[in-house]
């Protein structure tokens, strides 16, 4: 099979590089190549797989601006945004070389017999199915449990995003590890049901769209293999009419315009009070209208293009909807002409249940707001979607906006604060946004076998 995985840059159009698709006989040389990896790997003591997360941790950071430059390249991160990924994969790797060894260490529960441990074993090979709108972050937050855990990892990454993945397949040859215990696939959507019902194929990690999602899932499911999906959200960000509006407004650009807008746990549906909501909406129109937008090698530049241009075609198409459908231009943007694959900021008013905005998962730089009437109104609003990934509540009553934060259904919600993945934590979604957990300790129990010794 010839097919080539194509790397285009989205601020100009012009394509970077084309690779070849694995053919069926590189494939089995690579899965072979990995479970030989993983029968080595799994013998590493937990100090010794350490070692090499933290060598990695350090080529990471010292080629900080190299990586940086080529997530800019593929898909149009700002490149101050493209560092801080690098060195937040820096820091996740780091924490578990650092936290993992206790995390997985034998155990016996209370009130269990004396003569039971628990222990946690690899569980095999596991696919990772990544998305490219944290080419490096997305993959390494999941690949650093998995390989602590004693596995093997085979990366499925979104073909516009080839050559951040292999880089990240280079950095792992040179990091100490097993050769091959971390190898890339460039095969088409068609052939990863191939890959997940191989018998040496253990598990599936998958971030990226609903459809995807259910595809993988049933496939899956078939085979009896365990797997992980975190499919998006549309987040809610609730302004009560108390909270600090200068405050929620500024939080509120950053949490919808970093990336582009491109962020799976990004706050996409700003729910306000109608008391506030004017007052709300002027704050947030002028921050973003100071945002700079442009050529995302620029430092200065906040807002880069849009990564592909089928992305920004939908994108649009659901603005324009929700325009015809009464939703109010509060800050006119849109398809920029010229070279690239920009999208111009846009924040909708007047935006009601029924809007595409509203319904459907808004992935680039537009903002809508919903005014409610009473916290039970926003929190009726705030659960109607089928999403449930994040969320926010923005209040100076502390009560209250605990007990909001506990009726949104979601996996993270904050008071206050802006919701992003921490490796401390676990992250995920429920409804809609998928199942498990990456991140935190649950991230890493979510790919080992969990054995009882007894042994009197």
């Amino acid at each position: 099979m010839d097919k080539s995985f194509t790397s285009v840059n989205p601020a100009t159009g012009a394509v970077i590089a084309s690779y070849g698709e694995h053919t069926d006989q590189e494939l089995e040389a690579i899965l072979t190549q990995s479970h030989g990896a993983l029968r080595c790997w799994r013998k590493f003591r937990m100090d010794e797989r350490a070692a090499c997360l933290h060598k990695l941790a350090d080529m990471l950071e010292a080629a900080t601006d190299e990586l940086a430059a080529l997530i800019t390249a593929e898909m149009g991160k700002p490149v101050g945004e493209a560092r801080a990924e690098i060195k937040r994969c820096a820091s996740g790797c780091r924490f578990y070389a650092d936290h993992a060894p206790e995390m997985l260490a034998p155990e016996t529960p209370p009130g269990a017999p004396e003569d039971a441990q628990i222990v946690y074993d690899p569980i095999g090979v596991v696919l990772g199915i990544m998305p490219w709108n944290f080419p490096f972050w997305q993959a390494l937050r999941c690949v650093a449990p998995v390989l602590m855990a004693g596995n093997s990892f085979l990366l499925k990454h979104a073909p516009s995003v080839t050559g951040c993945a292999l880089a990240i397949e280079d950095l792992f040859a040179r990091c100490g590890a097993p050769d091959g215990l971390l190898r890339v696939l460039r095969i088409s959507e068609e052939r990863v049901a191939s890959v997940i019902e191989d018998k040496r194929v253990r598990a599936v990690s998958l971030t990226g769209s609903c459809r995807a999602g259910s595809a993988v899932a049933a496939v899956a499911g078939r085979a009896i293999k365990k797997c992980v999906l975190e499919l998006g959200g549309s987040d809610p960000f609730v302004v009560l009419e108390d909270a600090d509006l200068h405050l929620a407004a500024t939080t509120a650009v950053a949490a919808r315009f970093y990336n582009a807008g491109q962020t799976c746990v990004s706050a996409k549906r700003f729910l306000v009070a109608r008391k506030v909501v004017r007052e709300f909406e002027e704050r947030m129109v002028h921050a973003v209208g100071l945002l700079r937008m442009g050529d995302p090698c620029d430092a200065a530049t906040r807002v880069g293009p849009m990564a592909r241009a089928d992305l920004r075609d939908t994108l649009h198409a659901q603005v324009s909807r929700s325009v015809e459908m009464g939703a109010k231009m509060l800050l006119e943007g849109g398809p920029v002409e010229g070279p690239g694959f920009f999208y111009s900021p846009v924040v909708l008013g007047d935006v009601r249940p029924g809007m595409p905005v509203f319904e459907q998962e808004v992935f680039g730089p537009v903002a809508s707001i919903t005014s409610f009437s009473n916290p039970e109104d926003a929190l009726r609003l705030a659960n109607q979607t089928p999403y449930g990934l994040g969320g926010s509540v923005w209040t100076r009553n502390a009560t209250l906006g605990r007990k909001l934060a506990s009726f949104i259904e979601a996996g993270t919600v904050a008071v206050n604060a802006l919701v992003k993945s921490d490796p401390r934590l676990p992250f995920g979604g429920v409804k809609n946004s998928g199942f498990g957990r990456e991140l935190g300790r649950q991230g890493l129990l979510e790919f080992v076998n969990v054995k009882v010794l007894r042994i009197p």
